[in-house]
């Protein structure tokens, strides 16, 4: 089974609609019978989920355990990635890999990473960290302590 199958099988299980939105396309004129690549929605999502009662729909990357980290890193870079979180829509990496005991029966793990919107300052649009934040009696304004 693939990680995205445990995937949909996970957020189904969670009373979630789940589709799969990644797709594969062949990369040489000989169609696919040549070489396939996949393509992603928004170039990370491979899941598009929603439930009713949880706002916003949900994106997941779906990969092993071991590239968990390179998955978040490259979801990070990717410009639509902040255009669907500022839209109030929600990013998941699920990585999964085998864990138990030594010689003892192995059992399948999710580590779920949730992709947050970055805190930007509202006057000047430079990136904050927590630390930073002046929020004033309006929390929807934050301000650098440049800006503050």
């Amino acid at each position: 089974m693939s990680p995205t199958q445990r995937s949909l099988d996970k957020w189904r299980k969670l009373g979630y609609s789940v589709c799969v939105v990644e797709k594969w396309v062949p990369a040489s004129p000989a169609g696919f019978k040549g070489p396939i690549i996949t393509r992603d929605a928004f170039n990370f999502g491979d899941l598009l989920a929603c439930k009713v009662g949880v706002n916003g729909a949900l994106l997941v990357q779906t990969t092993s355990g071991a590239n968990v980290s390179a998955r978040v890193q490259k979801i990070r870079g990717i410009s639509e990635a902040e255009v669907w979180l500022a839209a109030g829509n929600r990013i998941v990496v699920d990585g999964w890999r085998k864990v138990g005991p030594r010689g003892k029966r192995k059992l399948w793990e999710c580590r779920e990473i949730v992709i947050m919107a970055e805190k930007r300052c509202n006057k000047c649009g430079v990136p904050l960290h927590d630390h930073e934040v002046k929020a004033w009696e309006n929390m929807d304004a934050a301000f650098c302590n440049n800006c503050s």
